[in-house]
């Protein structure tokens, strides 16, 4: 069984203009334990298929079963990591990750060792006392990537979470990311607008088209683990990068000359 199933999903939204469709006719299955990247051009609706995935909102059409039942509200076995770190100004690095144990009301003292855990796991041990205004972007987002793992969520949902990062701590998390996947597996769905980035993170690439977002290609990336900056100039990775450019922007029926 999929761990997350969607079939013929689609989201239309209002706006001043009339109705907007963001996503037609989505279909795809995750399989548990899987890492997933969605990459497209912008305003393709791959944070909209993420927020769906999440629950965030309601799709307008179609079925998405988690765990074989349909997803009706958000769960706890999802864990969520955006484009922007949002922490609380006012709550150390600590405090910060334990805030969703707080809300689930779950055992402190368990809480608290998991948390120490993952700090020490992201590298910030020696940092659980400062405040966010003390960390770089990158040391934010890794506080942000332990909140969403604290309560042991099974999935994991990524949306451009190192894009507005400069490319070298953006290179540096996502082997860390990679890392943390290697030693703790979850399902994570990855969205980004970057192919290399979508390449390397990823066991399966969903390249989408230009809104309304729809799937052009699912690309199977086969390259060993552990991933390394090296790979990207072997010809099997410009292989994966010329086929998803392709298909990304002339459609599911396109190939490379």
């Amino acid at each position: 069984m999929s761990k997350i199933h969607i079939e013929g999903l689609h989201k239309t939204y209002a706006s001043s203009h009339g109705r907007v469709t963001a996503l037609k006719e989505v279909s795809l299955s995750i399989k548990q334990n899987e890492f997933v990247t969605l990459v497209g051009p912008s305003g393709c609706g791959k944070s909209t298929l993420l927020k769906l995935i999440g629950a965030l909102i309601r799709p307008s059409r179609g079925a998405l079963l988690f765990d074989g039942v349909p997803l009706l509200r958000p769960t706890r076995d999802v864990g969520i990591v955006f484009q922007d770190a949002v922490l609380l100004e006012w709550r150390t690095v600590l405090d910060n990750v334990l805030l969703p144990t707080e809300i689930l009301r779950l055992d402190k003292v368990k809480s608290r060792n998991r948390a120490m855990d993952l700090i020490n796991l992201v590298g910030l041990s020696g940092f659980e006392k400062r405040f966010p205004r003390e960390l770089s972007g990158g040391m934010q987002q890794r506080v942000s990537l332990c909140r969403a793992l604290i309560h042991n969520p099974s999935v994991l949902l990524m949306d451009e979470p190192f894009a507005a990062l400069d490319a070298m701590t953006r290179e540096e998390l996502g082997f860390e990311l990679m890392r943390i996947w290697d030693t703790d597996k979850k399902t994570v769905i990855f969205v980004t607008h970057n192919i290399t980035e979508a390449i390397l993170l990823a066991d399966r690439v969903v390249a989408m088209t230009p809104r309304p977002g729809r799937i052009a290609r699912v690309v199977d990336i086969d390259l060993a683990r552990p991933r390394t900056l090296d790979m990207e100039f072997t010809q099997k990775f410009k292989s994966y990068s010329g086929e998803i450019r392709d298909v990304i922007y002339q459609g599911p029926g396109a190939s490379r000359s």
